[in-house]
């Protein structure tokens, strides 16, 4: 089982390898038409931008952009769907987003893909796995962008659950419903207690996963696992944020899974063959240990040719006729 799997995932890396080209602009599209659809699915107020034909037009285009310009594409889609809800949604949905670009930009500005994964993995109900994954492939600064798509994330919620209260028209004023919206959205004690668990679980990952240990990648997964269970239903005690400890248990055990899939694909080692080497120059001493990758070689395809009965005997046929031939002549 374990050789047919390691020869499934050479297949894929060989074929990603020798399709780079198409494989990358295939999967932004992939990723930018999830990310615009689940927008739409939650949102969808705005009835232009709502149907398959705009959707699929801008994942085409986030297709051959950079993976930033697909970021601003979502937003844009969340704006406008909040725009037709009231102009203080839209508002505040603007001055949140540029105040995140503004993170994104100066800490993670490769960490566009971990803003748009971490609201999708909220809705697939495994929103645990954002922390662990952006601490096995990135660094500590990732934090900062799964903060930003969790913020984004309830953001989004907040809007959908009280548009009909948000678009009704009320006598209160326009800065009365601003601070209504920045207290609903930022005065969530559940996001403000995920935030947290999300940034030190980041940085515990990543500091586990640099150990010169066996199964760093997973103990740092597992580590992380359990450190997210204990900081939330911790600030569950605290704060009283209402946790459904049976939700947050599998959701935990998901992340753990969606990172082993992970790790099988980027980080394998085969510890069975550690080999330690000792060496010295005229200033150091070093202690280097060699962890071989686990590979195997993908079966190479042989085409055997098959020649049937009919065909041996009109060769034969066509010989014996030619020596007739050059008899005679």
């Amino acid at each position: 089982m374990t050789t047919s799997l390691l020869v499934a995932r050479e297949y894929i890396r060989n074929f990603y390898v020798k399709h780079e080209e198409y494989a990358v602009p295939l999967l932004k599209f992939v990723l930018a038409l999830i990310s615009l659809l689940a927008v739409n699915a939650k949102l969808g107020y705005m009835s232009q931008i709502d149907g398959a034909a705009a959707v699929l037009i801008t994942a085409l285009v986030c297709s051959f952009m950079p993976r930033g310009f697909t970021l601003l594409a979502a937003a844009a889609f969340v704006t406008l769907h909040l725009y037709e809800v009231s102009l203080e949604c839209a508002g505040v949905a603007l001055v949140v987003f540029l105040l995140l670009f503004l993170l994104y930009l100066r800490f993670t500005p490769k960490g566009a893909v971990l803003v748009l994964i971490t609201p999708l993995l909220f809705a697939v109900k495994i929103p645990y796995a954002a922390p662990i994954l952006a601490g096995l492939l990135g660094n500590p600064l990732s934090a900062v962008a799964v903060v930003c798509g969790v913020i984004v994330y309830y953001l989004i919620s907040y809007m959908s659950m009280n548009a009909s209260l948000l678009s009704a028209t009320a006598v209160e004023s326009m800065v009365t419903r601003i601070r209504e919206i920045l207290d609903g959205v930022f005065g969530n004690r559940e996001m403000l207690i995920i935030a947290a668990a999300f940034v030190v679980t980041t940085i515990l990952v990543y500091l586990v996963r640099r150990l010169s240990v066996d199964y760093s990648w997973t103990i740092a997964i597992i580590s992380g696992a359990l450190l997210d269970i204990v900081v939330i239903l911790v600030g569950d005690l605290i704060y009283n944020a209402d946790f459904s400890i049976l939700g947050v248990l599998l959701g935990s055990v998901g992340a753990v899974c969606v990172s082993s899939v992970v790790q099988f694909f980027r980080f394998n080692l085969d510890y069975s063959r550690t080999e330690k080497v000792q060496f010295e120059d005229d200033e150091y001493y070093y202690y280097v240990k060699a962890v071989p990758k686990l590979a195997v070689t993908t079966p190479e395809k042989k085409v055997k040719k098959i020649t049937t009965q009919r065909s041996n005997r009109r060769v034969r046929h066509t010989n014996t006729r030619d020596a007739a031939y050059r008899q005679r002549d």
